[in-house]
């Protein structure tokens, strides 16, 4: 007989953000968007069964790349949710332009690098699934990656991810960091 669980607040979730994210592709891959929120909760999964954090990893880019605000999330899954989505939100109001990439990459290591664990463990399923995506990426396209990106500086971006591994080394007992750190030094340094 199966084990059975309470899963309706991660199934709504799911649900939630298969919708907020219909009809939009990957960048650069063409797969339908929610193939990498549901790899960052499958990512977040292997640290902990918490339906609250898996929930927050389904939703992370809700608020950054789709029309969700913080309150309809907090209202939808609860303050909890909200904020440590918000933690993983690369959008800064306070940003002189919002075209400012190194502005915006650097508040988000702040946000992470000063977040709770559990916050932390949400950022790492997200950010674990971007590198996983561009290391097989880079072993494909080789430097033509870069090209991708909305800074085509491989340095840039290696910059930030290497900061990521700073940020995230609270997690470092986890075997998920471990496998982030490593496929930044692989396609890094």
């Amino acid at each position: 007989m199966k084990q059975k669980t309470e899963s309706s607040l991660l199934d709504h979730a799911i649900l939630y953000a298969v919708h907020a994210h219909a009809n939009v592709a990957r960048k650069g891959k063409g797969c339908p968007y929610i193939v990498h929120p549901l790899e960052a909760m499958t990512i977040v999964a292997t640290i902990t069964s918490d339906q609250e954090l898996l929930a927050a990893s389904v939703l992370h880019d809700t608020i950054e790349d789709t029309d969700t605000t913080f309150e309809q999330l907090k209202a939808e899954f609860g303050q909890r949710i909200a904020e440590i989505v918000e933690i993983e939100t690369n959008i800064n109001a306070d940003c002189p332009e919002n075209d400012d990439w190194y502005f915006r990459k650097n508040t988000s290591i702040e946000k992470i690098s000063t977040a709770y664990r559990d916050a932390q463990i949400v950022a790492l399923g997200d950010k674990l699934s971007n590198m996983r995506a561009i290391a097989l990426d880079y072993d494909r396209l080789g430097e033509e990656l870069w090209q991708r990106f909305r800074v085509k500086d491989k340095d840039a971006v290696g910059w930030y991810y290497q900061s990521l591994v700073k940020a995230l080394s609270p997690l470092a007992d986890i075997p998920a960091y471990q496998e982030f750190k490593d496929l930044v030094v692989q396609v890094f340094g």
